[in-house]
């Protein structure tokens, strides 16, 4: 089934204002892209559109690959007006708009695993990466989401999926693209009235794949097991310490979820 990401499609799709569109066949990444241009011009709320990424980038520098005419990749270039501590935020913002905006449109009881998946059934649909334009004042939101994906190499058969292969159908990558756009100016907006998260908490937490899970923080320093509470406003992850009842304050690095990605 062929589906050609449309900028004009997505555009009729949109209820949100405030973006620009821009689509190429191939990039080496739409992040990297997206830096290119704003290293120029700073547009707020452009959106840099690819339907094949030949060096796409994941989290904690791995490669992102996406075949061709299958995935989103897609990034957002912002202009916050908030001070440089708060921009980790913005990554758990954009995981909700995925969030919801994949569940609009394809029905899965997404969830995500903090800060930046989103998971159903124990298994990554959609990974978000956050870049800064040091020394340029923008911020560019990179996602990737895996929608009519029909297989993954062996070593990613346990850990990631797509909406295809949980639905046995193929969707619109317009439609999806323009969905995730549409909650995400709801939910920055929200973000950007407040300063941070008060708003969003209780939704983030209904979609929480870690909340009252046993997790392992993997913090090169000091690793540790715990039941995870939530998020506080700051988007930060509240982990019970299992060894001495302690709440800690998890402000970023890896965290694994039993349950998910093989952590039993």
């Amino acid at each position: 089934m062929k589906d050609l990401l449309e900028p004009e499609k997505i555009k009729e799709a949109l209820t949100a204002e405030g973006y620009e569109i821009r689509s190429l066949p191939e990039v080496d990444s739409t992040n990297e892209w997206a830096k290119r241009e704003a290293k120029v011009e700073v547009i707020d709320g452009r959106v840099y559109l690819a339907d094949y990424q030949s060096a796409g980038k994941g989290s904690r520098g791995r490669v992102w690959e996406s075949p061709r005419g299958t995935t989103i990749s897609m990034s957002v270039v912002l202009e916050p007006k908030v001070t440089p501590d708060k921009l980790s935020m913005i990554t758990l913002v954009m995981g909700m708009a995925a969030a919801d905006g994949i569940r609009e449109v394809s029905g899965l009881d997404t969830k995500i695993k903090w800060p930046n998946d989103v998971v159903y059934n124990g298994k990554k649909l959609c990974g978000i990466l956050t870049e800064m334009g040091a020394g340029f004042g923008f911020l560019v939101v990179g996602i990737g989401i895996n929608v009519n994906v029909g297989g993954f190499p062996e070593e990613l058969a346990d850990r990631a999926s797509s909406l295809y292969m949980e639905t046995g159908r193929h969707f619109s990558r317009n439609a999806v693209a323009a969905a995730v756009l549409n909650y995400f100016r709801k939910y920055y907006s929200l973000f950007l009235a407040n300063g941070d998260l008060t708003d969003l908490v209780d939704r983030y937490q209904d979609m929480l794949a870690n909340k009252d899970q046993k997790v392992r923080v993997l913090d090169q320093k000091n690793p540790f097991e715990g039941i995870a509470l939530g998020i506080d406003k700051t988007g930060e992850l509240l982990v019970k310490r299992e060894d001495d009842g302690q709440v800690e304050k998890v402000f970023a690095g890896e965290v694994s979820v039993r349950g998910i990605y093989g952590y039993v």
